[in-house]
């Protein structure tokens, strides 16, 4: 860093590290919800970058943009003017698992983004690379805690010695943190796509006793596409109707020209050049020091770890509509480049294939995410924040969701104001939130819809229902919207309720009608609502014997058909939800002393003290902290709880 004698000095209200997917959420929720906001970046051309897939959303990732747009973000806004195909995945399954996805335009995604933070009130883009924290001691007030000295956040110091003072700091600093990136034998100190890496962070970071971890991931390289053959491979379709991601976009407006992806398959012949060349992997041989993700393994890591499969997909998708470069996913890797082009012309379509880029993995500074509370606030630094990969997850969708609530949380501290935390069971971003800041993750996580528990409450149709509220109390949801998703929300409920007593019966009309669909004549009469569950039936096609109905939008319409279809499911769920809350509400006060808790394990007593858990219901998800210690626990607050209110 250089030494300046003449330091430039601003005052602001945030700095945002890092213009990732993260950083631009939380850059654009402070600022929309008025406080004056800077953000750094290393490169102004690297805004909203897509280093990797170009593409948002997939299974549960789809869920994720679309409650980052039910909170009031920009993900899902972004994507429906930037995509050049879309495809709803999972539509053979149940509405739990259907996930929207839609293949970027890259530069244009960039661009978009970019376009919209420049314009955005209170907030500016800084070019610069942000070396140091600032910060002071702050000894603990709490007169039954232990006398730890915590810190105060009071700004950050750039690498030219400019400093920024702001009564808070959020951390998105990606993949950028010391990053190397790794192509066989050839070692480059980058950040992706041969950008500037941050390489001085990371020291400030440990100096505040912040916990580090190294981290790997990887991507594959891009083909010229004038040298892939198409006719040997499968062709992949977008959506003939496409829906989108945003619940403020029309969804006329999103309904256009598509371009085409590509399948083929990787064969024995590949496999071989990948083992006989092994010893020449960065990550076999033992230079790659970052763990990778399990979920998204490396073209290396599938052929050894999945020795039994004869053949791997390989998705051949466009990097955007200006460009030949086109996306070669599922064959992430390391190896050298001569190994690379020999393993790539082995795959039907790609044998007289010219490499652009080359695959490369890359390797970075992030940090041990149980060290934050579940409002992504640092426990031990006060108005320090941080999202996306920094805290050790995977993905732009992932990245995006805490750099949102990141933000949300950075400005309603500043404020004053109580900050927000999203369960378990009101969103994925929950459960995302929840299994970093509580679980053991000693890899970079990735969201998955087997992780939420009450996926058919979580569905991506449902997300303004659940979550448009949330946004419209910090301030990122206009009254419009949230009006809007009101009177949605009171017309669902009617038209369910006037199914539910709609009664026909078994004449001659119902019986043709349920004929022509092939379903089962009636013996006895029922409701419309009883009749829809059939799965050849829906809400549309009832519309022959329902004359009373009245005109409603496609968006009630599809609530309706789920709400009835699955009733009996919801219900269930709904009822492990309210268990859930039981626990989940039972607070646990931030002063408690787990010494002063009678009988609690040893282990669980030094997890409590490690996780500091806001809840009963966070602290039972902490590994080492059994039920028996809950139950103990439980006793404990209850006896707390009583005496607080007698000395009241």
């Amino acid at each position: 860093m250089l030494e300046n004698r003449n330091t430039f000095v601003e005052k602001v209200d945030v700095c945002i590290v890092g213009a990732g997917h993260a950083g631009c959420e939380a850059a654009l929720a402070c600022a929309r919800m008025g406080l004056e906001t800077v953000i750094f970046t290393v490169s102004v051309d690297s805004i909203a970058l897509m280093p990797c897939n170009p593409n948002v959303g997939g299974s549960s990732k789809g869920h994720l943009v679309r409650e980052i747009d039910a909170l009031g973000g920009e993900m899902g806004k972004n994507i429906d003017k930037t995509f050049i195909q879309s495809k709803m995945l999972n539509i053979s399954k149940g509405p739990a698992v259907h996930s929207l996805r839609a293949q970027a335009d890259k530069a244009d995604y960039t661009r978009e983004m970019r376009k919209v933070l420049e314009n955005q009130e209170n907030l500016t883009i800084k070019q610069a690379e942000v070396c140091e924290l600032l910060w002071e001691e702050l000894v603990n007030a709490n007169p039954t805690a232990n006398k730890s000295v915590k810190k105060k956040i009071t700004g950050v110091r750039t690498y030219t010695g400019s400093v920024y003072e702001a009564k808070a700091v959020v951390l998105c600093t990606g993949t950028y943190l010391k990053a190397r990136c790794l192509c066989g034998e050839a070692i480059t100190h980058t950040g992706p796509n041969g950008l500037q890496a941050a390489n001085y962070l990371t020291d400030s970071l440990m100096d505040m006793g912040i916990e580090m971890r190294r981290f790997k991931t990887g991507t594959p390289a891009r083909m010229d596409k004038r040298s892939i053959d198409f006719s040997k491979m499968e062709e992949q379709l977008g959506d003939k109707e496409v829906v989108p991601f945003s619940f403020s976009t029309k969804k006329e407006d999103v309904q256009k020209e598509q371009v085409s992806c590509w399948l083929t398959y990787t064969n024995e012949k590949t496999h071989e050049i990948i083992r006989g060349n092994l010893d020449r992997s960065p990550i076999y041989a033992g230079v790659i020091e970052g763990t990778g993700p399990r979920y998204c393994p490396s073209i290396e890591d599938k052929v050894v770890k999945f020795a039994e499969k004869d053949r791997h997909q390989v998705f051949i998708e466009p990097e955007g509509l200006h460009t030949n470069e086109m996306y070669v996913g599922g064959m992430s890797s390391s190896l050298p480049e001569d190994v690379q082009l020999a393993m790539y012309r082995t795959v039907p379509g790609l044998e007289h294939c010219k490499i652009v880029r080359n695959a490369y993995a890359i390797e970075y500074d992030c940090i041990n995410p149980n060290q934050l509370y579940a409002t992504l606030a640092f426990k031990e630094v006060e108005g320090l924040f941080s999202g996306g990969q920094f805290n050790g997850s995977s993905g732009y969708e992932e990245a995006a969701a805490q750099g949102l609530i990141a933000g949300i949380n950075a400005a309603l501290f500043v404020q004053g104001k109580e900050q927000i935390t999203i369960d378990r069971s009101e969103g994925y971003i929950g459960v995302l939130i929840d299994d970093l800041v509580t679980k053991e993750n000693f890899e970079p996580y990735r969201m998955m819809t087997s992780r939420a528990e009450y996926r058919l409450l979580l569905r991506q149709d449902n997300a303004d229902l659940r979550l448009r509220k949330i946004g419209y109390d910090a301030g990122l949801v206009t009254k419009e919207q949230y009006e809007y998703v009101l009177e949605k929300e009171r017309l669902i409920e009617e038209e369910v309720i006037r199914l539910q007593n709609t009664k026909i019966g078994a004449n001659k009309a119902t019986q043709e009608f349920l004929e022509s669909h092939n379903s089962a004549l009636l013996k006895t009469g029922t409701t419309l609502a009883e009749i829809m569950c059939r799965p050849e039936l829906s809400y549309e096609i009832l519309a022959a014997i329902d004359p009373d109905r009245k005109p409603l939008s496609d968006d009630v319409i599809e609530q309706v058909n789920i709400n009835i279809k699955y009733d009996g499911y919801i219900k269930r769920q709904q009822k492990q939800v309210e268990q859930f809350k039981k626990i989940e509400n039972k607070k646990i006060p931030e002063n408690i002393d787990y010494e002063d808790v009678p009988s609690l394990r040893i282990e669980a007593r030094q997890k409590l003290k490690k996780y500091k858990p806001l809840s009963v219901g966070q602290a039972s998800r902490i590994s080492g902290v059994s039920p028996a210690d809950i139950s103990v626990l439980l006793i404990y607050l209850e006896q707390f709880y009583k005496k607080m209110k007698c000395k009241k």
